[in-house]
């Protein structure tokens, strides 16, 4: 996934969100159920902050000792 404009603003769905931090759509519902991310609607399919989805992937790869490696 190409990353571009204000990620500050940016809403993704789970799917997005899952491709954009290399996870699969399980480890964005297991970071949801953990409180790393959290949903900014409240009705209909959840919508994550670009953000905050990018800070969760970070911060589980610095915690696994793990860099990140761009596509």
């Amino acid at each position: 996934m190409y990353l571009e404009g204000n990620l500050d603003h940016a809403l993704w769905t789970t799917a997005q969100a899952a491709e954009a931090a290399g996870v699969t759509r399980d480890v964005i519902y297991q970071w949801r159920a953990r409180g790393k991310i959290t949903p900014v609607n409240r009705r209909g399919w959840p919508r994550y902050r670009a953000m905050d989805v990018l800070r969760a992937e970070q911060a589980t790869r610095e915690r696994a000792g793990r860099a990140h490696v761009a596509a």
